[in-house]
């Protein structure tokens, strides 16, 4: 079922999977556009390396990449980064890196800043970005060692090297933040926004 009271459907700038299934599981029909961008020259290239500015610089560069090849067209982009204080965590590149992120990240707390931005003919409409604050339990050789032997290569396909919705929930103490953020994208307020300019009843 759609509740979406546009003509057209929603475009997402996005590969990600996980993404596009909130928003079509919220009635919001969508197609995906792939949207070229070196995510760590902008990164380095942003104005303010505060990790939250950097998720909403990338979400917005990326949603107005898609608004180019999708004029007319309601353009959503996103972007997550991790982040333990100052520093910014990236996708592990083997399983010894993807230790040694887990290894930082014990008995620490850290935040995932996840951020959208709407597009439209190349104006930004909204963006916001909503926190969420995950602490882990301190992991000993042992632990880290099962842990890794337990998620195989899954510890390469996500920044931080965990997965909440699979065996990485077996590393949290605490977490402090809607579902929605956590998994990359504020549904709630970029809902609150289509609600707003009466594109969802």
């Amino acid at each position: 079922m759609s509740l979406w009271l546009d003509e057209q459907p929603l475009v997402l700038a996005s590969k990600s999977m996980t993404r596009l299934s909130l928003l079509v599981h919220a009635g919001v029909p969508v197609e995906t556009v792939a949207v070229d961008v070196d995510e760590r020259a902008l990164e380095q290239a942003a104005d303010d390396h505060d990790p939250k500015h950097i998720a909403a610089f990338l979400a917005r560069e990326k949603a107005l990449k898609g608004s180019e090849a999708a004029a007319g067209r309601m353009v959503v982009g996103a972007d997550q980064t991790l982040a333990l204080g100052p520093d910014i965590f990236h996708k592990p590149q083997s399983v010894e890196a993807a230790r040694a992120q887990l290894e930082q990240l014990s008995g620490q707390t850290h935040a995932l800043h996840s951020a959208v931005c709407v597009v439209r003919n190349g104006e930004v409409l909204f963006e916001t970005v909503v926190s969420a604050f995950l602490t882990m339990r301190p992991l000993s050789e042992a632990a880290l060692n099962a842990y890794i032997a337990a998620a195989g290569q899954r510890v390469l396909t996500s920044v931080g090297a965990y997965q909440l919705e699979s065996v990485g929930v077996h590393l949290f103490t605490r977490i402090e933040g809607d579902h929605f953020t956590i998994l990359g994208l504020p549904l709630l307020p970029l809902l609150a926004f289509f609600r707003d300019i009466e594109l969802i009843p």
